[in-house]
């Protein structure tokens, strides 16, 4: 079976996978009524947000690669694709990370880190294969080194926190996301 096979076949059962991601969201709006204010990070809370961030993160990232993939590298009109696949998965994934948020500081979701140190890795992973892809003789020609030598850089420091937030053992401390550096005030 291709892949292309497999997303027709998908597409088949679309309204009962739509019903399926739509059932997160609206788990994580109820869980936030019934515990209340300041009560999601409790006991049983916070891993009912943690089963949906993973329920609805993995899809989301899947769907996400193929879009890209399809709209960059086969380029592929969006128009003629099944919506289920390509984009109800990213909304599911938005919607639901944006309502726990407002429950719950993802500090207080456990493996939370995790699940950001792996979409981090897969986002950067992607953004390199599409600049290698797209990057041709130009850069050498047109484009600055300074900027190549920053954009590599930056592209590194997310690869490294990525990989350390998702493979990291429970009693190493979590570490920050890279940033840029303040500015000193005047």
């Amino acid at each position: 079976m291709t892949l292309r096979e497999a997303i027709l076949w998908v597409g088949q059962y679309s309204a009962w996978i739509a019903a399926g991601f739509a059932a997160p969201p609206v788990l994580a709006f109820l869980s936030g009524l019934v515990h209340g204010r300041d009560n999601g990070g409790k006991a049983p809370w916070s891993y009912l947000y943690s089963l949906l961030v993973h329920a609805v993160c993995f899809p989301g990232m899947l769907s996400a690669v193929l879009t890209g993939y399809s709209l960059f590298f086969e380029k592929d009109n969006l128009l003629d694709v099944s919506l289920v696949v390509y984009l109800v998965p990213l909304l599911s994934m938005a919607l639901t990370l944006i309502l726990i948020r407002k429950n719950v500081s993802f500090d207080l979701v456990p493996g939370f880190d995790r699940i950001s140190g792996l979409l981090t890795m897969i986002g950067v992973t992607f953004i390199l294969v599409l600049a290698i892809h797209k990057t041709r003789i130009l850069l050498v020609f047109f484009g600055s080194v300074p900027m190549l030598i920053a954009l590599v850089a930056g592209l590194y420091a997310l690869l490294k926190w990525g990989t350390y937030m998702a493979f990291r053992r429970k009693d190493e401390p979590k570490e920050k996301p890279p940033g840029f550096p303040s500015l000193p005030k005047v």
